[in-house]
């Protein structure tokens, strides 16, 4: 413009302004391929903050050709209970989807996205994804939806001796008790029935694990856990910000005493639901089926289903 040339000295042409300007776009250029590709800084700093960067431009998926044996004969339903965190959702799925197809896992995201007006139930939702997966599938992986395995040692693959939990008290960045099975736990859907699934009373957040723990015993099951694993509590990252996205932690009602209780009726066999819809999804490149959930509750069995 005349203003910013009148600013410049008299000697001083159009050209090198130019070329300028050509050297600057072409560092920016450079810093957005560094940082995309893992090269430069994470933006914000620290492990729990933001999405893993992507290759850019965006990787094409991996899929497996139904006849390659490198890929098994096991195929993986990854359970996803979810509601309203789209912007985890939207990182998850490629990240996933890219994570255990480098391993030559045969898998199929399933987001149990419960859409009533009750309170959050993540077990109900596992319930109704196992009984909704299909028979194409054989074991199933309970996944948190914000929290990413960033260690590919970590293995995913068919838990044939028994319940294998992947974020297990030494890894996950946030909980560290033995008896902790939240997470990422893998499970033959043989396993999962012997357990008859997972109670449907634990409305609001927490304390499920601990029940199914007791489940996974119970049937005589012995849970294992990865070894040789050196990355410590920096093996997943966690997605989730406590300060912006609070938890429904309300004990209402009995609720109190009955969540260290064991649901010795409760499970696969009397979870109650409607599926909504069920939608085939591609999330950059990636596929997954997101099933739009309707839970049931009886509120004179668990009335703290509701938020009253």
């Amino acid at each position: 413009s005349p203003l910013l040339l009148g600013l410049l000295p008299g000697r001083f042409s159009v050209f090198p302004l130019f070329f300028l300007a050509l050297l600057l776009g072409f560092a920016s250029l450079l810093w957005l391929q560094l940082s995309c590709s893992g090269e430069g800084p994470v933006p914000g700093g620290g492990q729990s903050r933001g999405a893993p960067r992507q290759p850019c431009p965006p990787q094409a998926p991996l899929l497996p050709a139904e006849d390659e044996p490198s890929w098994g004969a096991h195929r993986l339903a990854l359970l996803v209970p979810f509601r309203e965190r789209f912007e985890e959702l939207l990182a998850f799925v490629p990240y996933m989807h890219r994570f255990l197809s480098k391993k030559r896992i045969r898998h199929h995201i399933f987001v149990l996205n419960q859409v009533d007006h009750f309170r959050f139930n993540r077990a109900s939702l596992i319930n109704v994804g196992f009984l909704e997966s299909g028979n194409d599938t054989d074991y199933i992986a309970m996944h948190d939806v914000d929290l990413l395995p960033l260690n590919e040692q970590l293995d995913y693959g068919f838990p044939e001796a028994g319940p294998f939990h992947v974020a297990s008290p030494e890894l996950h960045p946030l909980y560290h008790y033995k008896t902790y099975v939240g997470g990422i736990l893998l499970l033959t859907k043989q396993h999962y029935e012997m357990c008859n699934g997972m109670s449907n009373r634990f409305w609001g957040w927490g304390r499920e694990d601990d029940e199914f723990y007791r489940r996974i015993k119970g049937a005589g099951l012995q849970i294992r856990r990865p070894s040789g694993i050196t990355t410590g509590y920096e093996t997943f990252q966690h997605l989730h910000d406590p300060a912006w996205r609070k938890r429904d932690q309300k004990r209402i009602a009995a609720q109190k005493q009955e969540q260290f209780k064991v649901d010795r009726e409760g499970g696969l066999n009397n979870v109650r639901y409607r599926i909504e819809s069920r939608t085939a999804l591609s999330v950059a490149g990636a596929p997954c089926t997101v099933l739009n959930i309707l839970l049931d509750c009886d509120t004179s069995e668990t009335p703290w289903c509701t938020f009253g």
